[in-house]
């Protein structure tokens, strides 16, 4: 579903990805984890070209991400994007929060889109929110309205970049079910994220990064337990604190 091949990014002389060559099945749920500054974000934001690549390819399904003749809202159409901070319009409700993408992009009826909405917010437990605006919920509320945004343009891959670390404790976990959520029915999912327990409760792997270098990728039983490079033994210790 997304192959990464022999990937590398420069920031000037920060050499921030280097020599990334890593795949994702379809319907495959992977946590991307490491200290900060290790090129996590910058990693997962290479996939939809929101950060562009300085060598190597990415392929999302038979679409190279890098190809120049590509078009890059066709590709961002069809790959769900989840960002730290919840990015919602704040002059419209959230059912039109959710119905513009799908009108605009996808030329779909105003009905549909908003019925569609509707589905989306009864899935993350907000249908009685539909025509509130975004200043009026929580932030843990707010997130699930940003995932079902992100779902309702059909994405066959969802790309989740921290969507807990602007959160209060008290809101990560309604924002964590949703996704858990998601991950049994069946969807594509990278995450990047500091929840150990979601990683090793729904992780199919995990990829572990320092200083722009997968450095281990393992199933969360592996690598919870019995991380193998040094790096990630340090990172294991330092969770457990």
């Amino acid at each position: 579903m997304i192959e990464f091949v022999d990937v590398n990014k420069w920031y000037g002389e920060h050499h921030v990805l280097r020599n990334v060559n890593e795949r994702v099945e379809r319907g495959e749920v992977v946590v991307v984890c490491g200290p900060s500054g290790s090129g996590k974000s910058t990693l997962i934001r290479t996939i939809n070209r929101l950060e562009p690549i300085d060598r190597g390819r990415i392929l999302v399904g038979n679409a190279d991400v890098n190809d120049q003749h590509a078009s890059v809202n066709d590709l961002r159409s069809g790959i769900g994007f989840v960002f730290q901070q919840f990015n919602l319009f704040p002059h419209l409700s959230v059912k039109d929060n959710i119905a513009l993408a799908p009108v605009n992009v996808h030329r779909r009826s105003r009905k549909e889109a908003v019925d569609r909405a509707m589905l989306l917010l009864d899935k993350v437990g907000l249908v009685h929110k539909a025509d509130a605006f975004p200043a009026q919920l929580s932030g843990g509320q707010q997130q699930r309205v940003a995932i079902a945004r992100a779902l309702a343009m059909d994405p066959p891959v969802m790309l989740f970049d921290e969507p807990t670390s602007a959160l209060d404790p008290e809101m990560v976990g309604e924002v964590l079910q949703v996704m858990k959520q998601l991950a049994n029915e069946g969807m594509t999912m990278i995450c990047v994220t500091h929840e150990m327990g979601f990683a090793r409760d729904v992780a199919n792997r995990v990829w572990f990064i320092a200083d722009g270098e997968v450095l281990e990728r393992s199933p969360p039983s592996e690598f919870f337990t019995a991380p193998k490079h040094p790096r990630a033994q340090k990172f294991i210790s330092d969770i457990r604190g």
